[in-house]
């Protein structure tokens, strides 16, 4: 397996560029001195479930005998309700109220960073190439490593933007996001109907 086409797909599938807006409008409500150590905390849950899926998603997915068109249809399905919320504003927020005010694991660290195409595309790298698991863990990790950096770097953003240019990009990324949405729809219909 070649290492830099691995890590440069991996990357451009976590796409953190395009996720800056959607984590800060989660941490919107997050208190400044609190959004540093929430976001440390969800990268890195990001990462554990990155690790988990990729030892032992095949094993998953044989036991409860789903299918790789499962797992795009589902995650169409999941970004599409993200992406509604994001658009049609709600004083909720994406993940609704929570009783802390702080995202924990979901929508951050899943779907948002370790996502079901990022998922997907572990599952299919290691299915091309069985024996080089070693040399995926290091391209998942330097990706991985990459996408955090850079969100790590969204408060930054929230000083500049401030709440009406972030509900601004909230609404342009989830008019994006519903385009994303329907096309993992329609690719997991066309793998169901091509088989």
């Amino acid at each position: 397996m070649d290492l830099l086409p691995a890590v440069v797909t991996l990357f451009l599938i976590m796409d953190p560029l395009g996720n800056v807006p959607l984590f800060l409008a989660v941490l919107r409500h997050v208190p400044v001195e609190r959004r540093r150590a929430v976001l440390i905390r969800e990268i890195v849950f990001a990462y554990v479930v990155l690790l988990g899926f990729l030892f032992a998603g095949q094993y998953v997915m044989r036991f409860l005998r789903l299918q790789q068109e499962t797992i795009s249809i589902a995650g169409g399905i999941v970004l599409f309700i993200i992406a509604l919320r994001m658009i049609f504003h709600d004083e909720k927020g994406l993940i609704g109220e929570a009783s802390d005010g702080e995202p924990f694991l979901v929508p951050l660290a899943i779907p948002l960073f370790a996502g079901p195409s990022t998922l997907a595309a572990l599952l299919l790298l290691e299915r091309s190439a069985p024996s080089h698991q070693g040399s995926l863990l290091v391209a998942m990790t330097i990706a991985w490593a990459l996408s955090g950096a850079i969100l790590m770097s969204s408060t930054f953003f929230y000083r500049v933007l401030r709440d009406r240019g972030l509900l601004a990009m909230e609404r342009l990324m989830g008019m994006l996001l519903v385009m994303v949405a329907v096309q993992m729809l329609m690719d997991g219909v066309e793998m169901f109907l091509g088989r």
